[in-house]
């Protein structure tokens, strides 16, 4: 078996394993597998990192075997610099995920693990997919998991989440079905995607398969307007429902529109870039807005979750090889810095079971370790120098200055708004006196959520120190994309 293949499939072994012993008698031992689990899962995707030549642009780690004869549809696997990290990340953010609901998961533990390491099978999946049936099957299989994540383990309003979550990714999805067909039957029967980033496709056809694509993708990013299930989803899900999805899953659109969108219909891709760069804007400037009036912390970094991913979008539809690197540089920091922040959610929300602004006030003062930590993931996500936050949104204003001077100055209001709804946050949760006896009698965390927030701590800062290592696995890879983009398929 293949290291592709070994990624995808120990965490779906893992997560079925799980759900067999099915008895929360045995929780114990369950948490100790799935723990063991994505570990496992996490070990066997760093051989690719180690592996990896950063000298191509090529696919690697190949794996290719038929599937379904009939119809061409084969099980083809392969990373190449653009989503190699998002590999890595998934697993990674898995074990987090994970150790945070060691204590906190008491019902349906089996089950409630087990989606989660199948559900990062299915993730990875995506990352890897050449084949579009493969891809499709991966894009769709990752709501099943989601959906029950948020159904079972939500909040008061769990069910109406859940099918509001599933029923917008759906029925984007469907639009680009109909544009994979289009295109099996375009390229003389093959699924295969490099082969369709060939295609000669005339315009009005790369204009339709461009806003099939961006049906589906828009809609997971998710960009404005198509963003309105999100905080329903984040203020219902779990905290490590909340922390994969804004970690993970909203990566799974922006990938869609490197992979199948920009090299598919690069025309309209350039053609219509000025509405996807319109739609960008609003959600860094508006959504940074509307971030900013909200009272509860999951719907503020829901909101800023979108508002980041905003800035991701416009990179990409920039055009140039800082845009997007910046945007793919701010899609790992994201994962980082979204996760963490939900996580110290999570662990305010496990001790006075309130999401509340105005239900704290003085934190640091009863929990000083935690608070530290809260402040560092604070300001990653305001976008401060020497953090993860900074250095992708830095590469795509930069960008933004080459291509336009009106336009950066526009995408950098994100950075004043950033600060803002952060810090107000800040402020008004973790300094000033001690807000109320719920927050007077609050401990500071323990070994395990210590872990659980020091290793984001260290990825962010890490990445914010030194970030070569991110950019020289993408250069030659966006290089070679921003190529292929260049050239007229009329």
């Amino acid at each position: 078996m293949g290291l592709l293949s070994l990624a995808i499939w120990t965490p779906i072994v893992f997560g079925a394993i799980l759900l067999a012993l099915g008895r929360d008698d045995q929780a114990r031992m369950v948490r100790w597998i799935a723990l063991i689990g994505s570990i496992v899962s996490f070990l066997v995707t760093l051989p690719l990192y180690g592996r990896f030549n950063i000298a191509t642009a090529d696919m690697q780690f190949v794996e290719k075997a038929p599937w379904i004869d009939r119809f061409n549809v084969n099980y083809h696997l392969g990373v190449d610099g653009i989503s190699l990290w998002f590999v890595l990340l998934t697993a990674f953010i898995t074990i987090v995920v994970v150790i945070s609901a060691w204590e906190v998961i008491t019902e349906r533990v089996n089950q409630y693990m087990g989606a989660f390491l199948i559900l990062s099978g299915f993730m990875i999946g995506v990352f890897c997919a050449m084949d579009a049936v493969l891809f499709y099957v991966f894009f769709e299989a990752t709501l099943i998991p989601m959906y029950l994540i948020i159904g079972i383990w939500g909040g008061p309003n769990k069910i109406y989440a859940a099918f509001k979550f599933f029923l917008y990714t759906l029925l984007g999805s469907l639009l680009m079905l109909v544009a994979l067909v289009y295109l099996y039957t375009k390229s003389g029967g093959s699924f295969d995607i490099l082969t369709w980033h060939k295609l000669p496709l005339s315009g009005l056809a790369q204009t339709l398969l461009f806003f099939g694509f961006f049906a589906a993708f828009a809609v997971k990013v998710p960009m404005f307007p198509v963003h309105t299930w999100l905080p329903d989803v984040h203020v219902e899900a779990p905290t490590g429902g909340s922390a994969v999805l804004a970690a993970i899953m909203l990566k799974l659109g922006a990938y869609g529109f490197l992979r199948f969108s920009m090299p598919i219909a690069p025309d309209a891709s350039r053609e219509w870039a000025w509405l996807i760069i319109a739609l960008s804007l609003i959600a860094v400037i508006y959504v940074g807005l509307v971030a900013l009036v909200q009272q509860d912390m999951k719907k503020l970094v829901a909101y800023s979750s979108v508002a980041h991913m905003g800035f991701v979008t416009l990179g990409f539809f920039i055009f140039n090889d800082l845009g997007v690197s910046g945007g793919l540089v701010m899609m790992i920091s994201h994962g980082f810095v979204s996760a963490a922040m939900f996580l110290c959610i999570g662990v305010l929300y496990d001790r006075v079971h309130s999401r509340q602004i105005a239900d704290y006030g003085g934190v640091v003062n009863t929990m000083p370790t935690f608070a530290a930590l809260a402040v560092l993931f604070a300001m990653a996500n305001a976008g401060l120098p020497a953090t993860a936050g900074f250095v992708g949104e830095w590469m795509v204003i930069l960008a933004a200055v080459k291509a336009n001077f009106w336009l950066a100055m526009l995408a950098a209001t994100s950075l004043i708004l950033g600060a803002a709804y952060t810090l107000w946050m800040v402020k008004r949760v973790y300094f000033g006196p001690i807000g109320n006896d719920h927050v007077k009698v609050l401990t500071d965390i323990n070994a395990r959520e210590f872990v659980m927030l020091g290793v984001l701590a260290i990825a962010v800062l890490y990445m914010g120190i030194h970030p070569k290592p991110f950019t020289d696995v993408m250069n030659v890879s966006v290089a070679g994309f921003l190529k292929h983009v260049a050239v007229s398929k009329l």
